[in-house]
């Protein structure tokens, strides 16, 4: 299937597609890894720049989502919007009986994932903030592929579509207050993005630089997608909420597993990093978290620094599997901004991707170096200019942690 020609098809010719697709055999994985994984991308890396990276302001006022933050969200939106098409389809063909249905979970998902291309696609508004509310009309444009879909995939007669639709949609917009919910709850202090130290076997050309995307162990992953998948299909037979509780979460992992990057690094490794002094300031206090946040693990050390006049935080975080699609998203974002309060810049250097940010009266600044193997090493301080902050960093071991491995 040539996703590009499937996506014009079912966005331009909705009704003889869906019968193309009705047709079609077709298993969980497959719908995964072969589409819906590269669609729900669009939305959350677009939504990243969006909102951290170029912002959005009005009357003289500048607001942006802190860039690690920006990550995490995205991480997790991500992987929600995975779990959610899935959950939907569960609600369709849950459904089906009552209003005159076939049941059948592969015609249900089918339905659920290709319905929710212009969605998809439409998360490319969010690139600029204030276009983001067309997102909404690709959105509805989603619910019309839906209504469409209904009667030839879950063999509804016609005439009871629309009340079909209608439920459908009450409970996706439960659903997403839930996931809302779920989000907030889960979402980490920190992210991460994950490079390659190694050979890659895809690169990405982006106006900033090449990125390269690490494959290595791709099989084993699509392995541990497909057997996930089986979880989730039986799980859905069996009706037995704790089972699709644990398949989902496996589900999600082995999506993170698709992207490589593989279990966090152990907190105490990233622990080691973190100095006892940074210059004339001494190691105050430090936290060590290990964590998993939707089966995808996390890891997390900080330190604060102070010399009694000035403080400085330290922040050396992990994050397992997506994390090749945030280096996506900052290599496509690379450049600077500046007006005349704040000034920031975000660039390569020797396979590490930079970014700085600092008010140009010296109140504030933070300096974050993304290292190869992914770790995010970030330092932010409080009346001190960026030239300090970036000294101060100069004192942390970034090759050691570079060098740190994780688990695949």
């Amino acid at each position: 299937m040539d996703i590009i020609e499937r996506v014009k098809s079912i966005l331009f010719q909705p009704t003889p597609t869906w019968a193309t697709i009705e047709a079609e055999s077709a298993d969980v994985a497959g719908l995964y890894t072969r589409y819906l994984m590269v669609l729900a991308a669009i939305p959350a890396v677009c939504g990243f720049i969006g909102m951290s990276l170029i912002g959005m302001g009005a009357f003289g006022v500048s607001l942006r989502v802190p860039l690690v933050s920006g990550l995490a969200n995205m991480v997790v939106s991500y992987v929600l919007s995975l779990v959610g098409v899935f959950v939907l389809a569960l609600i369709v063909d849950a459904l089906a009986p009552r209003f005159g249905g076939q049941k059948s979970s592969i015609q249900a998902l089918k339905l659920s994932v290709y319905a929710s291309t212009a969605a998809m696609l439409g998360g490319v508004f969010s690139l600029l903030p204030s276009l983001a509310m067309l997102g909404l009309l690709a959105a509805l444009y989603s619910i019309y592929l839906l209504y469409v879909g209904l009667p030839v995939l879950m063999k509804n007669p016609p005439e009871k579509t629309l009340a079909y639709t209608a439920v459908v949609l009450v409970a996706a917009i439960v659903m997403g207050l839930v996931m809302g919910a779920v989000s907030s709850v889960f979402m980490p202090r920190g992210g991460a993005l994950l490079g390659s130290a190694d050979a890659p076997a895809i690169s990405v050309s982006t106006p900033g630089g090449s990125v390269s995307i690490d494959t290595a162990g791709l099989e084993a992953a699509s392995k541990k997608m497909e057997e996930a998948a089986r979880q989730m299909e039986q799980a859905q037979k069996s009706q037995d909420p704790t089972a699709m509780a644990t398949a989902t979460g496996n589900a999600a992992a082995a999506a993170a597993g698709m992207l490589g990057g593989g279990q966090a690094i152990a907190a105490q490794s990233l622990k080691a990093g973190l100095p006892e002094q940074l210059a004339d300031m001494a190691r105050t206090g430090f936290d060590v978290q290990d964590g998993a946040a939707l089966g995808l693990p996390t890891s997390q050390a900080s330190a604060q620094y102070s010399n009694g006049k000035t403080e400085a935080r330290l922040e050396i975080t992990d994050m397992g599997g997506l994390g090749q699609m945030a280096v996506l998203a900052m290599g496509m974002a690379q450049g600077e901004k500046e007006d005349p309060q704040h000034a920031e810049k975000t660039w390569q250097e020797g396979g590490r991707t930079l970014h700085q940010s600092y008010q140009k009266d010296g109140s504030q600044a933070e300096f974050r170096v993304v290292l190869k193997n992914g770790i995010v090493v970030s330092l932010e301080a409080d009346d001190m200019d960026i030239g300090a902050v970036r000294r101060l960093m100069s004192q942390v071991n970034l090759s050691t942690l570079e060098g740190l491995q994780r688990k695949s």
